[in-house]
């Protein structure tokens, strides 16, 4: 397919039809139920159906962006980097918690290799879109530079077009790269002005001092780098990962080309607000997939103006939350097309 450049992307993005959901929320409002009484999924229907146009899902897919993070150098996380690539693996090999749950949503999963420091074979269900080996230590200079940043969003965009081409109509994001709760933290610092404390915690699950250190490193890297929060791209560059910029570029274009996209927990979310930061509308094509244990988590769910789905104290990422909600999705769906209608069952309405 055509490559599209970052710019024409933005361009593409409309708010989604405000008429569209209100004729959907008129049409379940006549179904065989109190009104309002499957609560939020009525809302996930609606949205769905003024983004798509369409009222079932003909293919689900989940994205896996994997990379890894010079910042891992500095000791913020409890596993070695060599877990990025075995993790890679695994995946393919379909033993991961993804692999699992995808396959109970009945979803594809994409691996994506935005920037794992190894060298892979040609394998199936990897695609190979290394914008380098890994990150450089944001604690020490910037992550990448601005063109790397727009390199992994227009990556994500690409792919995108790729999934409005093949059908896929709900797009799930997800991510594997040791250290990137540490860019994710500085990321949400960035964007939010809250304090570096009170957005970072455990990661892979580091003690209480490890967790002193990660937050003084974070602090160091923004006093160092001074990304601007006015300019997201720049936020990207100065303290992001490159399969945050290319969740970023995946929900950009899925906006673009009217997807609809599940957002897994606090990485994928620091990818979202990225996006939603450079065009305000893509938080309309936006479903939250459920809270994670991670403390800065509510903090970008908030900034994005985004509710939950699901809240199962969950923070493995890899897009299993994304996985979990597209069910809930697909529920909300088969409710608008299946319950019938007072005229339709002959079913008197309660005084109104």
């Amino acid at each position: 397919m055509k490559k599209m450049t970052l710019n024409a992307a933005l361009d593409l993005i409309k708010p989604v039809d405000a008429g569209k959901m209100a004729e959907v929320q008129n049409r379940i409002d006549g179904q065989t139920k109190p009104p309002g009484s499957l609560g939020r999924l009525e809302e996930f229907a609606r949205r769905f159906v003024a983004i798509t146009g369409r009222e079932d899902i003909r293919r689900k897919a989940v994205f896996t962006f994997a990379a890894d993070h010079g910042v891992a150098a500095e000791g913020v996380s409890a596993f070695p980097q060599e877990v990025t690539r075995q993790m890679v693996l695994n995946f393919l090999a379909g033993g991961a918690g993804i692999n699992a749950l995808a396959r109970h949503a009945g979803a594809e999963v994409v691996v994506v290799d935005m920037g794992v420091d190894a060298d892979f074979e040609t394998l199936p269900g990897l695609l190979a879109k290394k914008v380098g080996r890994g990150t450089r230590n944001f604690a020490r200079g910037p992550a990448m530079s601005r063109d790397e940043a727009v390199q992994c969003l227009e990556t994500g965009i690409e792919l995108a077009g790729s999934c409005q081409e093949s059908g896929i109509d709900l797009v799930g994001t997800g991510e594997m790269g040791i250290a990137n709760t540490t860019a994710a933290s500085a990321i949400c610092a960035a964007l939010t002005g809250i304090p570096v404390a009170q957005v970072t915690h455990r990661g892979t699950g580091i003690d209480d001092r490890t967790l002193q250190h990660k937050v003084t490193v974070i602090q160091r890297a923004l006093d160092a780098n001074r990304p601007d929060p006015e300019d997201a791209v720049d936020v990207l560059a100065k303290v992001g990962g490159f399969e945050i910029g290319g969740i970023a570029g995946l929900i950009i274009g899925c906006a673009a080309a009217g997807i609809p996209v599940v957002v897994d927990g606090f990485i994928s979310t620091a990818g979202a607000l990225i996006a939603s930061e450079l065009h305000p509308c893509v938080k309309e094509y936006l479903f939250a997939a459920h809270r994670s244990v991670e403390i800065g988590h509510i903090h970008l769910l908030d900034k994005i103006g985004q509710q939950p789905m699901l809240q199962l104290d969950m923070r493995l990422g890899e897009g299993t939350g994304a996985a979990l909600a597209m069910t809930v999705i697909e529920a909300s769906l088969r409710a608008l097309r299946e319950v019938a209608t007072f005229e339709s069952a002959g079913v008197s309405k309660g005084v109104q």
